[in-house]
């Protein structure tokens, strides 16, 4: 599962805010600092395994129109230590026809109790350890009617969704898909919904015959019926977790790769077919990287990824058969600027770490998703270089210390309230670069023999972080229990402080560190290294931190510039006390690695006045790296000692010629804000460029100098649906405040949620001043169905308070209006708001 937490928090969602007067104001939801006493719980025990689970056999049908799925299962199942008479098996909200024990062609009826949460079977004898039996189940899932509930990362647990069943929406494809993590696959078919069991299965599916069906394994046969219906059956050979169980049905294209002799195939919409090979394309070449990494082959017969629509998180790694958003889903231009590669990556990984070897119980979640976070960074380290890498590595870092400023809860986690909440930065981002810098103190040869032995040991199996630390241990010669249980079992991270003091008679350089997080139950040993930078080049030392304060001596002459972590693979923040611009100066040109670079220049921009920044600037517009280039851009000033002279020039340059084409689309946008009409030529000539974020920035340029140019360019591009064109159209068909670009409002809401919010500020102020009733209620009519149909809480918290402060924006106008008949139209508007708001409300299952 790809953490789409982390995406949703920091995306551009708004609640509109009333003010005092007519006008409305807008507040972005952010992330803040978290407690995590806040969020502790009870203990969770590993699920008790009293059966376990050996084959799962589905036949089902789907009404469409109900949202029904009807389901006939054979569940073989083994008592796992001890007798028993008893099962208990998971399934959720369920009509329950008949629960029977088969023998052969026999079926004898079974006693049983039903909570709906919770099938109770008396199996009618006593079953033994090592011998299997048979439970025939006849039921109805109704998922629709189940309490939504879910996390920011997966936001909503019902299991199985119908995608425009009633074609209502011409825009969106008629789907079916399954979201099975965490506990979910128990919404659709009785099983014990645990990551502790495994079973292998088969699924028959009865679809409409024009549709694409897709599961687990191999398609094993397809039939055609005569009532025009097809039932395809898919049988998985090999034992995974019933959270990893999935089907998805409708219209799709599929595109057919390899590795080896491996099918890898690619299930898009059909008017995305022609870019599945630019979307997904390198799918066969990660899979030999990793597959070489870890020494164990892709362990599948299929390796299958699909889009759809509504999905409920960013991907899913559902064994051989990835599930992902449609945000994957882009245009041969819209690739030249972004893709998603760090998803396709991550889902691929967990085809190891998470399907092969799966955490025994949510506890131990990093030893799935701390992994394919860690994928990313590796793969990135592959393809793109160390640079990339890097700069992949600080962003986690980065959004990992956003998030928890010093105190953050453990990595395998034995206490929460809810199992949703170790879906989090901890379990993904911090966990990821604790790998990374447990494989710096291991070196890569022996960090990935620790993986090679950690996958042969648990394949098939569920899995713990100690048997993780006992692969490692076993690879490298080395007792690691203070590595894990510092960072594994402990929560939060080292905060260093350090100042340096030479010697010039004695030549000796003094380095004092002290460890200024909370050291009551923590010190943390942390082995670092240090770079002493003389006139004769740089030299590396290796020391131990293994108290909260300690000092250190080096015999060295004349240290010009001293680093302590140059490889930054510390989890934590280091502090150097007293560090001067100059010296900043001196990492940004000598120093080795791209965080170095990057945190020199995150210093400067923020003492940008001083004018021994302006250097350390100027080398960053022309730095190498594109994200260093960028992230200069947009933190620079007008007010910049030197910034006309010095600056200006190297950016009008960046944005005329770049060919990175993100940092040239933040060049032309910065120059925007100078409102300069000498860029016009510029800006038209930005408007020719295949890169959609380049085009995006240049009408917004454009739009300041020449209104009218402007939107007459906007004409052009107003069906495109990249993000950011779409924030550039919207913005000016707003401001141009005639009712003639409705249309385009409504185009967008057929699009997915992270499009069509590029655009909800501009629609919702739209909708507030417009007179026309019409359009209005055309307007409400849309974002009540986006309301009732999205499956993602936070989307629909956003669109709800704007439907109910939307009402009441109407109603100021109307009273502060002169005209009467605008005073009626806008009553009557804010009427409609106000009943359908409540008429919503009313109806939320949540």
């Amino acid at each position: 599962m790809i953490l789409k937490l982390i995406k949703l928090k920091r995306s551009a969602f708004t609640l509109i805010i009333l003010t005092s007067t007519s006008f409305l104001s807008f507040a972005s939801i952010t992330v803040h600092h978290l407690k995590w006493a806040d969020t502790l719980g009870t203990y969770q025990a590993t699920a008790t395994r009293i059966n376990d689970l050996v084959n799962t056999r589905l036949d089902v049908k789907f009404d469409y129109t109900r949202h029904f799925l009807y389901g006939k299962e054979w569940v073989t199942l083994k008592p796992h230590a001890y007798d028993t008479d008893s099962l208990s098996l998971d399934a959720k909200g369920m009509d329950i026809q008949e629960i029977s024990l088969v023998s052969g062609a026999r079926k004898s009826a079974l006693h049983y109790t039903y909570d709906q949460k919770i099938l109770r079977i008396k199996l009618g004898a006593i079953e033994k350890p090592g011998e299997s039996y048979t439970v025939y189940i006849a039921y109805t899932a109704k998922p629709d009617l189940l309490k939504s509930g879910g996390s920011a990362a997966i936001s909503s647990d019902k299991g199985l969704y119908f995608i425009n069943s009633d074609k209502s929406d011409p825009s969106k494809p008629v789907q079916i898909w399954t979201q099975g993590e965490t506990e979910s696959s128990s919404c659709w078919f009785p099983t014990i919904d645990q990551p502790n069991q495994k079973t292998t299965d088969e699924i028959s599916m009865t679809v409409p015959a024009k549709y694409i069906t897709l599961s687990n394994g191999k398609l094993a046969s397809q039939k055609q019926n005569v009532d025009g219906s097809r039932t395809d059956t898919w049988k998985m050979d090999l034992p995974h977790a019933p959270y990893l169980i999935m089907m998805a049905v409708g219209d799709f294209k599929v595109y057919h790769d390899h590795w080896k002799t491996i099918p890898v195939d690619y299930y898009l919409e059909p008017k995305y077919a022609p870019f599945a090979k630019q979307i997904f394309g390198n799918t066969p070449e990660m899979i030999d990287f990793y597959s070489k990494t870890l020494g164990v082959d892709y362990p599948w017969n299929k390796y299958a990824q699909i889009v759809v629509r509504d999905y409920v998180s960013g991907a899913m790694e559902n064994t051989t058969a990835t599930l992902h958003g449609e945000s994957v889903q882009r245009t041969a231009r819209e690739l030249l600027d972004d893709n998603q590669e760090d998803y396709i990556a991550h889902e691929l990984f967990h085809q190891w770490f998470g399907d092969y070897a799966t955490c025994e119980s949510w506890s131990n979640i990093t030893c799935n998703e701390s992994f394919a976070a860690f994928s990313e960074i590796i793969w990135s380290e592959h393809k793109y270089g160390k640079e990339k890498a890097d700069a992949d590595r600080l962003e986690k870092l980065k959004d990992y210390l956003s998030t928890f400023s010093h105190t953050s809860p453990e990595l395998v986690r034995f206490h929460y309230k809810s199992r949703e909440d170790v879906f989090d930065v901890v379990s993904y981002n911090k966990g990821a670069v604790i790998l990374y810098m447990l494989r710096d103190l291991l070196g890569k040869e022996t960090f990935y023999k620790g993986l090679h032995i950690y996958l042969k040991n648990n394949a098939f199996k569920a899995t713990e972080a100690q048997q993780l630390r006992l692969a490692f241990e076993d690879a490298s010669g080395q007792d690691l229990n203070w590595f894990f249980n510092q960072w594994y079992y402990k929560g939060g991270h080292p905060i260093i402080s350090w100042d340096q003091k030479y010697n010039q008679a004695s030549h000796q350089l003094e380095i004092k560190l002290v460890q200024t997080q909370d050291t009551s139950s923590l010190i943390y040993k942390l082995p670092l290294a240090l770079d002493i930078y003389t006139a004769n080049g740089r030299e590396r030392k290796n020391i131990i931190m293994n108290s909260g304060s300690q000092t250190f001596f080096f015999k060295v002459a004349s240290p010009e510039y001293v680093n302590l972590d140059p490889e930054h693979v510390l989890v934590g923040v280091v502090n150097a006390e007293n560090k001067t611009i100059s010296q900043f100066a001196y990492q940004f040109k000598h120093a080795q690695n791209y965080i170095d670079r990057y945190i020199a220049l995150d210093t400067c921009l923020k003492s940008s006045t001083n004018p021994a920044s302006l250097e350390i600037l100027s080398l960053s517009l022309k730095d190498k790296n594109p994200k260093i280039r960028t992230h200069c851009i947009e933190g620079l000033k007008a007010e910049i000692p030197g910034f006309t002279e010095k600056l200006l020039p190297v950016i009008e340059n960046i944005a005329d010629n770049d060919v990175d084409n993100l940092c040239r689309a933040a060049a032309i946008s910065a120059l925007a804000k100078t409102s300069n009409t000498r860029y016009e030529t510029l800006y038209r000539k930005g408007l020719q460029s295949q890169s959609l974020a380049v085009d995006g920035a240049s009408l917004m340029g454009l739009a300041t100098v020449n209104q009218t140019a402007a939107l007459a360019e906007a004409e052009k591009l107003k069906d495109e649906n990249s993000t950011k064109i779409l924030e550039a159209v919207g913005s000016l068909f707003f401001k141009s405040g005639t009712d003639e670009h409705a249309h385009f409002y409504e185009r967008v809401f057929s699009l997915g949620p992270d499009k069509f919010f590029t655009v909800f500020n501009n629609y919702l102020y739209f909708l507030v001043e417009s007179k026309n009733t019409i359009i209005v209620k055309r307007g409400i009519s849309l974002i009540r169905t986006r309301i009732e149909s999205l499956h993602n809480k936070d989307y629909t918290a956003t669109l709800q308070q704007a439907y109910e402060n939307i009402a009441v924006a109407k109603r100021n106008l109307a009273a502060q209006t002169l005209i009467k008949t605008d005073k009626d139209a806008y009553l009557e508007q804010s009427e409609a708001f106000a009943t359908a708001a409540a008429d919503i409300k009313a109806k939320q299952k949540d």
